[in-house]
């Protein structure tokens, strides 16, 4: 019997594996990416207090203006642009970034790309 692969629940086991080792601290907080199918989605989290600095998503109202007729990989790296924004307005200048368990390619790497576009540094 064959068993199929769940890549979700693999990916859940490397996000807490990496979990172990980074956490964001009011200087540096974590950038936490989440994809699903068709929407990606981005945190700025200070791990000590368990708070949500800035977000961004493809959901947002302003966003979703933005990135109308545009790919995925295109969008994301609007989105990336769009939470380091938000996050420099709040005098947050480094982050410490997770991947969350997703390999470093696509719209993950486009979400850093356009955070370091807009000024944030990892």
């Amino acid at each position: 019997m064959i068993n199929k692969v769940n890549k979700n629940e693999d990916r859940k086991i490397r996000a807490r594996r990496v979990r172990t080792k980074i956490s964001g601290t009011p200087e540096r907080p974590r950038l936490n990416v989440f994809r699903s199918l068709n929407n990606i989605y981005v945190q700025v989290i200070d791990d000590t207090k368990g708070i949500t600095l800035a977000s961004a998503s493809t959901m947002d109202k302003a966003v979703a203006k933005l990135i109308e007729g545009k790919t995925k990989q295109e969008a994301a790296f609007i989105v990336g642009q769009t939470v380091a924004k938000n996050a420099k307005s709040k005098g947050i200048k480094t982050v410490v970034f997770d991947r969350a368990g997703y390999q470093y390619t696509g719209r993950v790497k486009a979400v850093a790309d356009g955070a370091r576009d807009a000024g944030l540094e990892f």
